[in-house]
């Protein structure tokens, strides 16, 4: 009985020095990664109509989960306007015969119209209260005392310009980077493709990260702000990358374009590795900053929806541009 048991043991132990390692309930972040890689795979396939509605739902709860996040050291977020512009943003975007300046006129209309609502602070409701209640009561003590908005004075009174701010930098960071991956879908006739690289190409750099950090991880890339970055993890970042973008190339397009474009794998997986891992950091350094350890709780073993498509959304237009200028 002992003998059976000590194997168990060994395998606890190991399990849980590679959670501590990652700083992630492996378990738990494999079964959510597959079930949302069916989740997207499904939709793509279905239609791309379907991946385009399942971009803005993502979206919606992001920023659900940025509001909560920014309300726990007293920012407001105008959310219910920053669900309506940014829907209609992605929406409009994808079916605009006129992709590009559908977008920009979109995201010049939603900054306007999200400052003047951020500007009135107008709540409605305790959901809010009750979110952030619970966000705090998630967070670690010590995060909240590294935070830049620690103080002793008790609650937090901003001026309306810092609302607004925070508004509009929401802005630029979701709904304008995620439109990128909207755009890609609508050029040279490959949206399966384009999605793919946009999607996954990052989430697999994430792993090749995660993976690489945690057996090889020796020299740390950014101490201060993300403990558990590796130069190590940012090499497998690159490399996995690397391999996808190749993969998705070898299935999708003729040996024509891999003549002269064979390249381009090559400087998308260093794109995505490199691009990706400073998503990761700057998500990282603004948790810091709030002092709260993930976004939010939607996503087990991954924390937050933020915390999944951070890498994905600042690695978007760099992928999207690199595919356009190329013929892709």
């Amino acid at each position: 009985m002992e003998r059976n048991e000590q194997p168990h043991e060994e395998a606890e132990e190991t399990l849980d020095q590679i959670n501590k390692k990652t700083g992630r309930n492996m378990p738990q972040a494999i079964a959510t990664g597959a079930a949302l890689v069916i989740l997207i795979v499904a939709c793509l396939l279905l239609s791309v109509d379907l991946f385009v509605l399942l971009v803005v739902v993502f979206m919606i709860l992001a920023l659900w989960e940025l509001r909560v996040d920014f309300a726990t050291v007293g920012l407001h977020l105008p959310v219910f306007m920053l669900w309506l512009c940014s829907s209609f943003t992605l929406i409009a975007t994808y079916y605009s015969p006129c992709h590009l300046i559908t977008m920009s006129l979109s995201i010049i209309v939603s900054i306007i119209l999200i400052a003047i609502a951020a500007s009135a602070k107008i709540s409605v409701g305790n959901r809010l209260s009750l979110a952030v209640a619970g966000k705090l009561s998630n967070t670690d003590a010590s995060a909240r005392l590294e935070s830049s908005f620690n103080h002793e004075g008790g609650e937090q009174h901003h001026s309306r310009l810092s609302h607004v701010a925070v508004s509009v930098l929401t802005v630029l960071y979701i709904p304008l980077l995620a439109s990128c991956v909207i755009i890609s879908l609508t050029f040279n006739g490959h949206p399966i493709a384009h999605a793919i690289m946009l999607v996954f190409l990052p989430a697999l750099s994430d792993t090749g990260g995660l993976f690489a950090g945690a057996w090889l991880g020796k020299h740390k890339l950014s101490p201060r702000i993300s403990p558990k970055k590796s130069v190590e993890g940012l090499i497998g970042s690159m490399l996995f990358a690397m391999a996808g973008a190749f993969a998705v190339f070898a299935c999708t397009y003729d040996a024509s374009k891999w003549a002269t474009r064979w390249w381009v794998p090559i400087v998308a997986g260093i794109l995505i590795g490199a691009v990706g891992t400073f998503g990761d950091l700057c998500a990282s350094m603004l948790k810091r900053d709030i002092g709260i350890k993930d976004m939010g709780h939607l996503l087990k073993g991954h924390g937050g929806v933020m915390d999944r498509v951070d890498s994905i959304l600042m690695s978007a237009p760099f992928t999207c541009a690199l595919l356009w200028i190329t013929g892709l």
